[in-house]
């Protein structure tokens, strides 16, 4: 990593990016791009990868003294801790695959975080090009159904193509690739970010990650500057706990449920078992797929035990 020499770095605040964290030890990048070791100062602070934050030099490192005001913060919760991703995003990008078969449950999950945070999303199904690509398209069919855009490509049966449908959704963008493993994501992250490897390298060792070098959420630039936007790559997951959500407000962050809301009968509806249910009669209708309708009343147990 590089001394903070710039002018501003010895001043009594500057202002600069969160590029990378792994557990109170932050990179921080200032306009210039240098980057630097920061700590956070105070238990009770936080910052994430996306953060714009006040910080100032001590000695060749420096310390975070607050996190400027987020447009939008994505994470999750379960019952133990809350992991966020990253914040300050302009797009998120859900990266699922023919193969391995992806969770529809936890695709839904990250949907209704990204909507509870208000950040734009879309989906990106890769691996087109194996035999089982048709079951994986009728899978995603409820989803572009409800208005997502659903974007097809082999990243590395056909990489020249699938930058050509990539490019223009990426370009000056902050955008998260969010996805469990074997999705795709680091053959994405290496197509668009040629120096990946060298990146994740240097972060390693100046936050003395060692092992720990894939649980670390990482900002990389799509160019020579901020104008051309930037991908952040998060590890991958296996469950995605939305216990910050009330259940009482998930069918309203469920966009296939929320166009029916206005036909139930009662204010409080469950949408479970009430008669006079605009929501389960549009599912007796084939109007809500049945994966969604059976995955809502499974988040929605799940949420109202979560409250006791």
């Amino acid at each position: 990593m590089t001394p903070p020499s710039d002018p501003a770095a010895t001043s009594e605040g500057n202002v600069g990016l969160v590029v990378a964290a792994h557990g109170r030890h932050l990179i921080v990048e200032t306009p210039s791009r240098r980057r630097v070791l920061c700590h956070l100062r105070g238990k009770k602070s936080d910052a994430v990868v996306g953060d714009r934050v006040h910080w100032v030099a001590t000695g060749d490192e420096g310390v975070v003294e607050s996190v400027l005001p987020r447009r939008n913060l994505l994470f999750r919760q379960d019952e133990w801790r809350t992991k966020s991703f990253a914040a300050n995003l302009d797009s998120l990008l859900v990266l699922v695959a023919v193969e391995p078969p992806f969770s529809e449950s936890q695709l839904a999950r990250a949907l209704i975080a990204a909507q509870s945070a208000s950040v734009p999303t879309w989906i990106g199904l890769n691996k087109i090009d194996l035999p089982t690509a048709a079951q994986a398209r009728e899978r995603l069919a409820p989803y572009r159904a409800m208005g997502y855009e659903v974007i097809e490509f082999a990243l590395k049966a056909d990489a020249a193509a699938a930058t050509r449908m990539l490019s223009p959704r990426l370009e000056g963008r902050t955008t998260l690739v969010l996805g469990p493993s074997g999705m795709g994501k680091s053959t994405l992250i290496n197509r668009f970010v040629p120096q990946a490897a060298a990146v994740v390298g240097e972060i390693s060792m100046a936050l003395n990650a060692g092992k720990h070098t894939t649980t670390t959420t990482t900002w990389y630039w799509l160019g020579d500057t901020p104008e051309r936007g930037a991908l952040i790559d998060s590890p991958g997951f296996q469950e995605f706990g939305l216990r910050h959500i009330s259940a009482n407000d998930l069918a309203t962050l469920m966009p296939d449920l929320a166009a029916h809301l206005g036909a139930c009968r009662f204010y409080n509806c469950t949408h479970l078992h009430e008669p006079g249910c605009g929501v389960r009669d549009a599912a007796a209708r084939d109007e809500i797929a049945p994966s969604r309708y059976r995955i809502y009343g499974e988040l929605f147990d799940e949420l109202s035990r979560s409250r006791f």
